[in-house]
């Protein structure tokens, strides 16, 4: 048996095997998975801030089914058996009748396992696809958004011949580097390196000696969280910063103050959202988080506001199901839309059909250059 399956199986025996029947009235408890240590704790506290939005906006007109929203917090930042643990006890032991994670695929594994489709379960960060267990609804943008239209505008814009790809070594940075290949074919250009490091790396000075010496024009970063930080930083020491553009998925705001405006030169990132998106929506949404939270507010982002629109998703599939019956849920899933700060959202296959956006970096952050609208997640999950 492998380590998954284990943790699946370990968690499920302490969980019911039947459904639960209706929780009594009351307040409709959310059971909220965000990294609040770890590797990717750096977007804890723009998550919790905005899942705190989320059930404000919510109970303000009313809730969802007529009952108030009360967020429940955990720890997925803990390893995957951990987190398992930290959300059964929110499930089972404070009764959260629906789950809420912004975490790494790694948890989201064993989070699937865990719940077995008797709760449902809103996936909001960027990730790698696949994922179609039932009553599990994703936000998160897929490669085949994220990187399908943006490599070909890349090509045509700043005509790249040798892409090299870095990225952590698990499944998300391997699924996108390997999404990416395809792109990077079509293109024309070639792939000259292709590497993968532990979470725990703090020096890149052989990487980027292999990625400078393979005389890359492009490079890939599937790096996460403070691994980001430390390679683009280096990346710009090592003067390479004027010699290859890098594109990165997962490099949203709080990310981007780590690695320093000075250090972004030729930095570009793909995105579902970046709080400097010039939309009335968007505007809105950032306003609002910058008036609720004041000036040392954590740095709003994609994955945080992900977290928000994870619960607008739960919003709107229960009021079409009229139930938060995971299999009512599942048949009302399919073309349900909703408006959030990334404007209008379609659900298909259980995942979100969005704009996806391109931006750069300024001196004052980042600018979104080329808007893809309505971008499809590329995934055919039978609902």
């Amino acid at each position: 048996m492998d380590r998954r399956l284990f943790l699946q199986s370990t968690l499920a025996a302490g969980a019911s095997a039947a459904a639960p029947s209706a929780f009594a009235a009351g307040p409709l408890k959310v059971a909220v998975m965000i990294p609040q240590s770890g590797p990717a704790g750096l977007f804890g506290p723009s998550s919790k801030a905005c899942a705190e939005m989320a059930v404000a906006t919510l109970n303000a007109r009313g809730g969802i089914l007529g009952r108030q929203v009360e967020a429940l917090f955990g720890d997925a930042g803990l390893a995957p058996a951990e987190a398992g643990q930290a959300a059964l006890k929110l499930w089972k032991g404070s009764k959260a009748e629906a789950v809420i994670g912004m975490h790494d695929s790694a948890v989201r594994g064993a989070l699937v396992g865990l719940f077995k489709g008797q709760v449902p379960y809103f996936y909001t960060p960027v990730y790698e696809g696949g994922e179609c267990a039932k009553g599990t609804y994703v936000k998160g943008e897929t490669p085949e958004q994220q990187l399908e239209p943006v490599i070909p505008w890349l090509a045509a814009e700043r005509k790249p011949a040798k892409w090299y790809l870095i990225g952590n070594d698990y499944i998300w940075g391997r699924n996108t580097n390997a999404a990416a290949k395809q792109y990077i074919a079509k293109t024309g250009a070639k792939v000259v390196g292709d590497e993968y490091l532990p979470f725990t790396v703090d020096n890149f000075d052989a990487s980027l000696a292999r990625i400078r010496d393979a005389g890359a024009d492009a490079v890939l970063v599937s790096l996460v969280g403070g691994a980001s930080v430390t390679f683009n930083k280096a990346f710009a020491s090592f003067g390479l910063a004027d010699k290859a553009l890098r594109l990165g998925t997962l490099l949203e705001e709080n990310t981007l103050a780590g690695i320093g405006f000075a250090n972004a030169r030729n930095l570009y990132s793909s995105s579902g959202y970046f709080a400097s998106v010039d939309t009335p929506a968007a505007k809105a949404f950032a306003a609002d988080y910058a008036k609720r939270y004041g000036a040392n507010a954590p740095a709003l982002n994609g994955l945080a506001e992900s977290t928000y629109e994870g619960f607008l998703m739960l919003e709107a599939i229960a009021k079409k199901a009229g139930s938060l019956n995971v299999a009512r849920m599942d048949a009302a899933s399919e073309g349900t839309s909703y408006s959030g700060p990334r404007g209008t959202a379609t659900i298909k296959a259980r995942h979100v059909e969005q704009d996806i956006y391109v931006a750069d970096v300024t001196d004052k952050g980042f600018r979104v250059v080329k808007t893809f609208p309505k971008v499809g997640s590329g995934q055919t999950c039978k609902v």
